[in-house]
């Protein structure tokens, strides 16, 4: 039997459908996500963390899920809200509202969800509450009033651990090769992944490591992966950026250390130099995002999965960091390059899970510095 839910935002808007997944309630931040596809991948990438994501695409859950899709070791969002729900398992291992029951997540289907991204995109990023509607109160219109102010009553995001949350605990180390350090605060699989098919041994470090511990493992090139929330809030894990740079700076151009810094580790980068990052209005969640890069002028599309930017105009003129990657749509910083050592950070996620995959070249060029550092020092 079908069973009711209710979503309502901290703008007084409700909006009725009907229950999938577990049979709980949930809350935190509204944004929408406009893949097409890899709805798998978008649950279980920890930027989603403390989120209730609207897929954008009207049909969901068509081709099931696959154990070897999980970009991390459990489903992070907060609720999944779609417009149509298909239940039935064409290829996948189990389908998705099996998926999100077995791993507690609810979510609601019926949605107009149109709708309910141009209301997100019109008012920017809202506080919202899902809940479940029990069979008695199925026609009572103060549930809807209740999930309103449950919604308005939901903790800010930058007053939960939601990177703490998201890192390993403990320490794993998978691949042979050049030794890679990733500092963890919310990473994709596909990341590790990508690295250890080019050859890279990878140790992913928990967030809260000693970056002292770290280099002790004398690391050949040192990755700050994606994660959730707002940068502002971990001024902690900038501080240990900061020591990383400074160590990459201190040994110059004959001993370089490569950093990467993907999507939140870009804007740890960017405030451990100095610069200051602000909040979007409603976030970039999709995969058909165009960047440009700013010395060769080539256009690729990407994937992202972000609420907050690095603000262009704070960049510190000493730091030796320019621009390297601009948005298409609004412009906004994209990524940044050193202009002597190989230092470089991307807001959108070169690993492409779900997709596209158009900018797997920049592991390509990571571990070319890589290598090429470990060639100096021998």
């Amino acid at each position: 039997m079908s069973r009711a839910a209710v979503l309502g935002l901290e703008d007084g808007s409700v909006w009725w459908g009907e229950a999938f997944g577990d049979a709980s309630s949930a809350s935190g931040e509204v944004v929408f996500n406009t893949a097409m596809t890899g709805y798998q991948e978008v649950a279980s990438d920890a930027s989603y963390n403390g989120q209730l994501v609207v897929m954008t695409y009207p049909l969901i859950g068509n081709y099931g899920v696959f154990d070897r899709a999980s970009e991390s070791r459990k489903p992070w969002v907060e609720a999944l809200v779609v417009r149509e729900l298909n239940a039935t398992c064409r290829e996948g291992t189990e389908d998705l509202d099996s998926y999100l029951r077995a791993n507690g997540v609810p979510g609601i289907a019926g949605v107009d969800t149109r709708a309910l991204t141009r209301r997100l995109r019109s008012s920017g990023t809202l506080r919202g509450a899902l809940i479940q509607v029990p069979p008695q109160r199925a026609l009572d219109a103060d549930i809807g009033n209740e999930a309103v102010a449950k919604a308005r009553a939901t903790t800010a995001l930058a007053q939960r651990p939601l990177v703490a949350e998201a890192s390993v605990t403990v320490e794993r180390t998978v691949g042979a090769g050049p030794k890679i350090a990733l500092i963890d605060t919310g990473v994709k699989e596909n990341q590790v992944r990508s690295l250890v098919q080019r050859g890279a041994s990878v140790r992913v470090y928990p967030v809260e490591s000693s970056m002292r511990d770290l280099l002790s493992w004398s690391p050949d090139g040192i990755v700050i992966t994606n994660g959730p929330g707002d940068p502002a809030a971990i001024p902690h894990v900038a501080a240990s950026v900061k020591i990383l740079l400074d160590m990459a700076q201190s040994r110059g151009a004959g001993r370089p250390v490569p950093i990467l810094g993907i999507c939140l580790g870009h804007q740890l980068l960017a405030r451990a130099i100095g610069a200051s990052t602000s909040r979007l209005p409603f976030g970039h969640h999709g995969s058909n995002h165009p960047v440009q890069d700013t010395v060769t002028g080539q256009v690729v599309i990407t994937s992202q999965n972000h609420e907050f930017q690095v603000d262009e105009t704070s960049l510190p003129l000493h730091s030796e960091f320019f621009v390297s990657k601009r948005n298409l749509n609004d412009g906004s910083v994209e990524g940044l390059s050193h202009r002597t050592l190989p230092i470089r950070t991307y807001q959108y996620h070169p690993e492409g899970a779900p997709g596209p995959r158009d900018n797997e070249p920049v592991f390509d060029r990571f571990m070319e510095d890589v290598r090429d550092a470990v060639a100096r020092r021998s």
